[in-house]
């Protein structure tokens, strides 16, 4: 009988467990906007400044537009500079030590929405991991699982906004959120890795969306 009660209690107590990290990411998702509003996005135009390592800073802008079409440019000279992007089909970033833009027919894009939109019908699982303190600041942490990848989300316990989120090469912290239409997004972004060798950090001024963007935004 105790085996049993114990087992209930551990069953009962994984539910409750999924349930406050789906929670957690359904309050991200309301607060930052309402699931219809940004499904309702189709594309985004960021302009702003990067800064890679310590010495090297490049005025940028960003394209985006639904499912999954992507440019990244940095300006020099005043001239748009393409460094990485999806055209839909093929995938292009930059070869610095052939100073050209390459073609990659196995690039994989990233969602245009981040994952843990609608994350059940993507496959993912959720979990709740409990609290961290960073700083000063304590967050909920929360793993998203598909098949053998996880990617960690720190949520503010008060407001529920992202904070960082950590994959397996890259750990990506957000801050300074705006208004964007009907929609919260943040305006300062900073990349660290392992390596070291592609940390930055973006600095954006402009975020425009749903702006209908030229035919050949997408072309490289």
């Amino acid at each position: 009988m105790n085996r049993i009660i114990v087992l209930f209690a551990i069953i009962f107590s994984q539910i409750i467990f999924a349930q406050t990290a789906k929670e957690i990411i359904d309050r991200n998702i309301e607060s930052s906007g309402g699931l219809t509003n940004w499904k309702l996005l189709n594309t985004v135009q960021i302009q702003g400044r990067v800064t890679l390592g310590v010495n090297d800073s490049y005025l940028m802008k960003i394209y985006q537009q639904r499912p999954n079409l992507t440019k990244t440019a940095i300006i020099l000279a005043g001239k748009e500079t393409p460094v990485e992007g999806f055209d839909g089909k093929n995938g292009y970033a930059m070869n610095y030590a052939q100073n050209k833009l390459q073609q990659y027919t196995d690039y994989i894009p990233e969602n245009f929405d981040n994952d843990f939109i609608d994350y059940e019908s993507k496959g993912f699982e959720a979990e709740l991991l409990g609290k961290e303190k960073i700083g000063e600041q304590i967050y909920f942490k929360v793993e998203l699982t598909k098949n053998v990848n996880k990617t960690i989300y720190y949520f503010d316990i008060k407001n529920y906004s992202l904070f960082r989120e950590i994959k397996k090469d890259e750990t990506l912290t957000y801050s300074d959120y705006r208004k964007v239409g009907n929609l919260l997004m943040p305006y300062r972004i900073e990349s660290s890795s392992p390596k070291k060798d592609s940390d930055y950090v973006m600095m954006i001024n402009k975020i425009e969306i749903n702006k209908e963007l030229p035919k050949n935004t997408f072309k490289f």
